[in-house]
């Protein structure tokens, strides 16, 4: 196994985030789990040089993006499933209905997207990464993303025009 050097830091510091770009990408808590398991597993092999190299964060979502890919090649033939044993954590001075309903309208807009398509928009507008850096995640070319982010944007104008309730108007500057 790893010798600590950082490792636990470095996890336990990004375990929110980990869980929630796993999340994105899945679509499913319970996938989300074992996605960002079996990235940190293959992180943790390789902790070491990939600490050297001064890049953790890049490695690790080059990892996830392609477990997701391979993960769903494997399984393609099978349907998603989704859990509603946890219900969702109560935050204080938040509107739950509302954020409840654009969790779903976002869930249900990302999932009509084709995982190429739905990790391009998770990394480039989730991630807020570049078009390089994502096409560095991702392992394609800068064209590949600006297109792929292309067509699922157009996608979702065209299958889910409700997630215009997701964009907020600016407020009125009041005099």
């Amino acid at each position: 196994m790893v010798d600590d050097d950082g490792f636990r830091d470095f996890v336990h510091a990004r375990m929110k985030r980990l869980s929630r770009l796993a999340y994105l990408l899945t679509g499913d808590y319970h996938g989300a789990e074992d996605l960002l398991q079996t990235a940190l597993v293959k992180l943790a092999a390789k902790w070491p040089a990939v600490a050297r190299a001064g890049e953790p964060d890049a490695y690790l979502r080059r990892i996830l993006y392609n477990e997701h890919v391979s993960l769903w090649r494997r399984s393609r033939h099978l349907r998603n499933e989704y859990s509603a044993e946890r219900l969702p954590e109560r935050a204080s001075g938040t509107d739950v209905a509302a954020s409840t309903v654009r969790r779903v309208l976002l869930e249900q807009a990302l999932a009509k997207l084709s995982r190429k398509q739905r990790a391009v928009i998770v990394l480039r507008f989730f991630e807020d990464l570049s078009e390089a850096d994502a096409a560095a995640a991702m392992g394609v070319s800068v064209g590949t993303v600006k297109s792929q982010t292309s067509y699922a944007l157009g996608k979702l104008r065209e299958l889910a025009p409700e997630l215009h309730v997701l964009i907020r108007e600016p407020q009125e500057v009041r005099a």
